[in-house]
């Protein structure tokens, strides 16, 4: 009989002897007490995802550690947004053929808990379009797609997601009608807005319709052979996977969108994500040679032409350290990561505060783990302020890993004060 697998605290155990460090050592590697490593070796407690991750790394374990965490510590914590009063005054519908439908209804709900009444209700039939009325309309919605990625970046999901998914029924709605020579152009902008409203709802902390928007953005790409945006929706789903911890899968849908894909551009996104799957596995060595694929590509790949916007971030000018930093910290290079992060930092376009959440958070994670908590806790203040603005989910993961991090060092000062600032962001209070 084959010997069983030794659980996640065994091996800590093992491994950190075989090191030669002692608990209270392994503590300040990974910024954990002494006794709460002590209970995760004798199997009292299991181990955060983060806490394995930041283990595996200092032990150089190379995701042999990381692989031994108990299920139940893999999923993710949820934290579901509060949500108000479900009754709307008005709705909007918008149908497969171009046609809408726009109902108000009553302010205040009835006592006896009805729905509240109809109080007007009006039906916009389609009209009749040709190639010329698409081809004009075009232009017009390229240049909407390119404000609302504008307005995401500063605005909450709440403000963008009504817009874009309008702009995507409207776009369907004129497919259906548009000659053949413009359909095909039609659809493909229609898919990018689909994509786009997926990311949204992701940024608003709602995965299941971030995938519902996400696959529909793949059916609207696939119905006009944009093979591209179809591999694209899979790192898409890709994402999702990353921020709920499944690396595998993030890995695997990465593979896959790199074999589909044929512009460079989608496949150096598909090696970065490939490349954050691995460093989420602890796997540094698959980590390193996919940033390299990916870097090989940055400078052949070719952004968005006129007739078709640039995939991926557009607010990170330079995503390719940014990647290689994210990996880089989660594979236990925090100084290196600093290093990278600092570098790109002043090149965020000021309005882009959606992009600078996400960069310090990421800065502010490094700098923890790199023991300059004096900056850490500077920049988090930045990021706190940034994510009120834009009321970012993924952000707020991010700040959660801080507000762990920190908490070990509540004696520090600055700790002290930035605690009850981050826990106001991850209730999404206005004021600091």
């Amino acid at each position: 009989m084959s010997a069983q697998a030794p659980t996640f605290g065994e091996e800590l155990r093992r491994r950190r002897n075989e090191s030669g460090k002692s608990l209270t050592d392994m503590g300040r590697l990974v910024h954990a007490t002494r006794s709460h490593l002590s209970k995760i070796e004798r199997g009292h407690r299991n181990p955060s995802i983060e806490l394995a991750r930041a283990c595996d790394a200092k032990l150089r374990a190379d995701g042999e550690l990381l692989a031994l965490v108990p299920a139940a510590a893999r999923t993710p914590e949820e934290h579901p947004a509060p949500r108000g009063d479900d009754d709307v005054p008005w709705s909007l519908s918008l149908s497969a053929d171009g046609g809408s439908s726009f109902t108000t209804r009553a302010a205040a709900t009835p006592a006896d808990g009805n729905t509240p009444a109809v109080t007007a209700h009006w039906v916009i039939a389609p009209g009749r379009s040709d190639a010329v009325s698409a081809e004009a309309s075009l232009p017009a919605f390229h240049a909407v797609f390119d404000e609302y990625r504008r307005l995401g970046q500063c605005s909450g999901p709440a403000l963008v997601i009504p817009l874009s998914s309008a702009a995507t029924g409207a776009l369907r709605g004129l497919a259906h009608a548009a000659a053949p020579a413009s359909r095909t152009a039609v659809l493909r902008l229609a898919a990018r807005f689909a994509e786009y409203t997926g990311w949204m709802w992701q940024e608003a902390g709602d995965d299941r319709a971030a995938r519902w928007w996400t696959e529909q953005a793949a059916q609207l790409a696939t119905s006009c052979g944009d093979h591209e945006m179809a591999a694209y929706t899979l790192l898409r789903q890709a994402e999702l996977a990353l921020y709920q911890g499944d690396a595998q899968t993030t890995v695997d849908l990465a593979e896959a969108a790199g074999r589909q894909a044929r512009g460079l551009r989608t496949r150096q996104l598909a090696a970065q994500r490939e490349a954050q799957g691995y460093a989420l596995m602890g796997s540094e060595t698959h980590c390193r040679r996919a940033l390299d694929r990916g870097a090989e590509l940055v400078g052949t790949a070719r952004s968005g032409t006129d007739h078709t916007p640039t995939l991926g971030s557009t607010h990170l000018p330079d995503l390719a350290g940014f990647v290689a930093a994210w990996c880089l910290r989660e594979l236990g290079e925090s100084e290196v990561a600093v290093a990278l992060l600092d570098t790109g930092r002043d090149s965020i376009a000021p309005h882009a505060l959606r992009a600078r959440a996400r960069h310090g958070a990421r800065l502010a994670l490094a700098l923890a783990d790199a023991d300059d908590v004096d900056r850490a806790c500077a920049v988090a203040r930045s990021v706190a302020q940034d994510v009120r603005s834009t009321d970012s989910a993924t952000v707020r993961a991010d700040l959660r890993q801080l507000r762990s991090s920190l908490a070990t060092r509540r004696k520090h000062p600055a700790v002290r004060d930035i605690l009850p600032v981050i826990a106001a962001s991850l209730r999404g209070d206005r004021t600091t």
